[in-house]
Formats: structure tokens, C-alpha cells, sequence
């Protein structure tokens, strides 16, 4: 779960616009999302994507559907938008043995290599939900900021993006007590 939660959040904090940290966020050409995101994944898994004419922006169409995920007014809403991508990705799950590594389950979708990593997050992110709790997902809560997070932590306390946001936020937060 932690590693398609990292890319999940990654994608989606990669390929869409918004906010972040403070500033404005343009995101990259489809092309250098991309790239940028198979150079996070496995050999094979990067090479499956590059192989697909259409992958970049099939990526950045996926992050879109994921981000709607995340913003959608309630969990009852973002439930259904995951459901739907799961439906769509075909998500099959399957046990596989990495090297060195005790059998585990995986959910790739099925079709092109972009079908199949979206079928693989957005299953991720549903077990995050059935696991874990209906709040461990979000937007980050820090000044101007709207990337998203995905709380794995114990407490579900995560409520930043990132270190930096959370520094700033508790920055902020101090700076007011002190005035």
C-alpha cells in the first residue's frame, strides 16, 4: 500500500495544477510528467509505460480522475469516482513474488500499461480507505497550498503534503501565538 500511495500522490501532485508550498504550481508538459514519473517506478514498470504511443497523456488524464478523487465534496463522493476507476482500469487482483520478496497481492488493471498502473492506485487507495479509515486522504491543509497527501501514519495524523508545508504551517501557527 505505502508505495502506490507514494506514487499515487506523486502523479497526482506532479501532473496537476493548483498550489503548492505557498506558490503557484503550472505543471509540467505531459512529456516531462512522464519522465519524471517513470524515473520513480521500476525498470519494468517505466518501460511498460514508455512503450504505450499515448502513456504521457494518458498520465495526466489519470492524475485528472485521481485529483477528482481527492477534491470531491465528501467520502460518499469520492468513493464513487474510485469505484469508477477501478471499474474502468479493470483492476484484477493477482498474488506475484518479487525478488527476494514473500508473495503479495497485487490489482493491475488490464489493458495498456497506463490501464494497469491506474488499476493498481486507485485499488491501493481503496484498501488505504477499507484498512485504514475513511480519513486518510486529502488535500494539504497549509496556507495556499492544494497537493494531496496520503496519511499511512498510525495516528492518521497527516494533514501536509510534505515536510516543508507542515514546517510552515507550525511556523505560522507559532508566529501567531507569539503576537
Amino acid at each position: 500500500m505505502r508505495r502506490q500511495a507514494d506514487l499515487l500522490a506523486t502523479l497526482v501532485n506532479l501532473a496537476a495544477p493548483g498550489r503548492s508550498q505557498g506558490s503557484p504550481y503550472t505543471p509540467p508538459p505531459a512529456g516531462e510528467v512522464m519522465a519524471l514519473f517513470t524515473a520513480e517506478l521500476s525498470g519494468h514498470h517505466a518501460t511498460a509505460l514508455r512503450a504505450v504511443p499515448h502513456a504521457a497523456a494518458g498520465l495526466t488524464d489519470l492524475a485528472a480522475d485521481f485529483r477528482e478523487v481527492f477534491t470531491a465534496p465528501d467520502l460518499a463522493a469520492s468513493v464513487e469516482l474510485l469505484n469508477a476507476l477501478i471499474a474502468r482500469c479493470h483492476a484484477l487482483p493477482y498474488l506475484t513474488r518479487d525478488t527476494g520478496q514473500p508473495y503479495h497481492l497485487h490489482f493491475h488493471g488490464t489493458g495498456d500499461a497506463v490501464a494497469a498502473l491506474g488499476g493498481e492506485l486507485a485499488t491501493g487507495l481503496a484498501l488505504v480507505v477499507d484498512s485504514l479509515g475513511e480519513d486518510r486522504f486529502g488535500l494539504c491543509q497549509a496556507h495556499a497550498c492544494d497537493r494531496v497527501y496520503i496519511d499511512l501514519t498510525r495516528n492518521g495524523s497527516r494533514r501536509f503534503c510534505s515536510t516543508g508545508c507542515s514546517s510552515r504551517a507550525k511556523t505560522a501557527a507559532y508566529r501567531a501565538r507569539r503576537a
